[in-house]
């Protein structure tokens, strides 16, 4: 299933809003949380990342992966909380709005 514009993000928070990951197990998360509806490639994922990082939603550092490789973890900022409690309440009202437009006879 393709992502709606917007979605990618939220999807990004909420994976972090469970604790600190590198870009991998962010992808891993996303498709867990969604039951496998979305699959996250590194082509969205990693830009989106940068971005995120650049408007100060997340942090990084370098660390180990499991697999011993060197890898950038991502975490949530306060700012990145904040924009996480923001996006969830848009969505809210979005996905109500649909499922009332969709049941209008």
């Amino acid at each position: 299933m393709n992502l709606l514009q917007g979605t990618l993000d939220l999807l990004i928070l909420k994976s972090l809003s469970l604790g600190e990951m590198h870009g991998l197990g962010i992808a891993r998360r996303v498709e867990q949380i969604t039951q496998g509806a979305f699959l996250v490639k590194p082509g969205s994922l990693f830009p989106a990342l940068h971005r995120m990082e650049e408007a100060g939603w997340l942090v990084s550092s370098w660390g180990e992966s499991e697999n011993n490789r060197r890898a950038k973890y991502y975490r949530l900022s306060a700012a990145g909380r904040r924009q996480l409690r923001a996006e969830s309440r848009t969505w809210d009202r979005i996905s109500v709005a649909i499922a009332t437009a969709l049941q209008a006879t």
